[in-house]
Parts: C-alpha cells; structure tokens; sequence
C-alpha cells in the first residue's frame, strides 16, 4: 500500500508545480515529500520528475504515471462521497430474515410500505423457520415469534408486541360438526395442531385457563398449511389473529369461541451489535416498530 501513498504525493507535486507548494497544501515536511517521490522514481527505476535547484519539468513518463495517479485519487474520493451519501440518507441492501408466519401475518405488506416510503432500499428477505445466526450468516436484522424470553447476547433486542392466536374453522366444517359453546366442548371435535407432542390448546378468558385436547387430525409446523387444511373442513386450528383476519373479513374462516384466545407468542425484532449501523437498516428496523403492531394485529 506504500506504493499508493506514494502515487498521492506525487500527484500533488505535479499539480501544484513544486515540492514546496506540494508539502504546504498535505501538511508535510518538504523533506518527506522529496522522499515520497524519490522512493517513487526507485520503485519504477526511472525518473519522473527532473528537477534542479532551478528547474521543475515532468518527464513523459511521469506524465503519464501522473493520469494514473489522478484516476486513483478520484476513484478514492468518489468512494469516500459514496461512503458519505450512504451514511446519510437510507439506501443500499438490507439483509432479513423472519419466519414463514411472520410473513404471512402482515410482514409482507409492511416490506411494500417499507420500499415504497423509502425506494433507495433494497430488501432481501429470507423466509424460514430454522433459526438463522445473524451475524455468522451475514444478516442485518430479523423478525422472530418467540414463546419465552430471547437468550441475553450479543444481539440488540427491541421487542414490538404479542401475536394473539384464537381458535378458528370452516363455516362448513361448524355446519356439520356444531359450534362448541365452551371450551369443554372442544374434546369432541377435530383439532389442527403444530406437532404431535403440542397435542393441546391452552386457552384463555378473562376469568381462567383450560387445557383443551381435540381429537388430532392433522399436524404441520407450517402455518399456511393449517390455513388451508382449515379452510378446507379438517377441523379446528388455533393461528395467529393477524395471519386469519383477512379470511375471517371474507368469510372463508370463522371464529371459535369468540370471547377465548389461543395463547400469545412475542413478537421481537433483533439486530446484531454492530457501531455504525446503516441508515438503511435503521430505517428499516425503526419501520418495523412502527407499523408491525397494526400489520400483525399486536398486542402491545
């Protein structure tokens, strides 16, 4: 790299005519500058400048090693001002990831408000259920849906809210089964569960608890898949209230046991511990905390 700091100084000498005028504009012994040069012109064995106590000419060569130098300056500023314009205002990659229900619990429309609002950001989302390293895996943020607290790390953690899940089926399916009154009811019908060791539903009122345990008909760890297989009449799934909403307004699911809820899985939104973080990944998280709540149908 000496070879560039090199190259530096001896443009500077050549546009300023001189190694006086050359080592007042960098601030440097004349001294340091005249060896700057001379170390140049050993390294390329050949003489750039030809100077005498009352002569300064450039030679050919020197003049053409001088264009070099220019070009190298310039592409070193002009990735400076890109460093500069990035840390002002939010542009560029931000790397996320969330889980496939995040995503279809209002995630996604969030990301189009994100990109409309702000056009100079580009998402790249990776949708999974696995839990991803963020800063192995290079990402700058995610979403997670966690049922206990996160482990202390190194990770900023700004939690956003609660997914509340309720009970919901087909109107088909309550056509033919009944609608169960009370929570006791639910034994005799057809539940839609997560995994076979979770084979019950904690539900809640605003007066107690009840462990409810439907007759298992199918399980999947993927939430659209219960979306679907509930719509379809399988029978009863609990899914987040922001992930059913939607079908609800138009009629393709229906609540169960209105006045019950399913649980409440936290909502946080995580970020490695980095200093200087971009302003688009600031952007983006602050977006996150501001309109997630509403998008997943939150509670705070």
């Amino acid at each position: 790299m000496r070879h560039l700091t090199e190259l530096f100084v001896f443009a500077h000498v050549v546009d300023h005519g001189g190694f006086t005028a050359a080592a007042r504009r960098l601030r440097l012994p004349k001294s340091t500058v005249s060896k700057r040069v001379s170390d140049l012109e050993q390294r390329f064995g050949a003489t750039l400048i030809a100077r005498t106590s009352r002569t300064f000419h450039v030679t050919d060569l020197g003049r053409e090693v001088h264009r070099h130098a220019k070009a190298m300056i310039a592409e070193g500023e002009a990735a400076a001002a890109s460093a500069e314009r990035r840390q002002s205002e939010p542009m560029g990659v931000v790397r996320m990831t969330a889980s496939a229900a995040s995503c279809q619990s209002g995630l996604t429309s969030v990301l189009a408000d994100l990109t409309t609002r702000l056009p100079r950001i580009q998402v790249v989302l990776h949708a999974t259920n696995r839990y991803v390293d963020l800063v192995q895996e290079g990402f700058d943020l995610a979403v997670r849906a966690h049922r206990n607290p996160l482990p202390d790390s190194e990770l900023v953690q700004r939690r956003i809210g609660e997914a509340v899940s309720i009970l919901v089926a087909s109107p088909d399916y309550l056509r033919r089964r009944g609608e169960p009154a009370a929570p006791e009811d639910l034994h005799q019908h057809d539940g839609l569960l997560n995994a076979p060791e979770t084979g019950a539903w904690v539900v809640r009122s605003s007066e107690r608890l009840f462990e409810a345990r439907p007759s298992a008909r199918l399980f999947a760890d993927e939430p659209s898949t219960l979306v679907r297989a509930a719509m379809e009449g399988f029978g009863i799934a609990a899914l987040p209230l922001g992930l059913c909403r939607p079908l609800i307004d138009q009629g393709a699911l229906r609540r169960v046991l209105p006045v019950w809820s399913a649980g409440a899985t936290s909502i946080s939104l995580v970020m490695p511990y980095r200093r200087g973080v971009m302003p688009s990944v600031r952007a983006a998280a602050d977006h996150f905390v501001e309109t997630l709540p509403t998008a997943m149908t939150l509670a705070p």
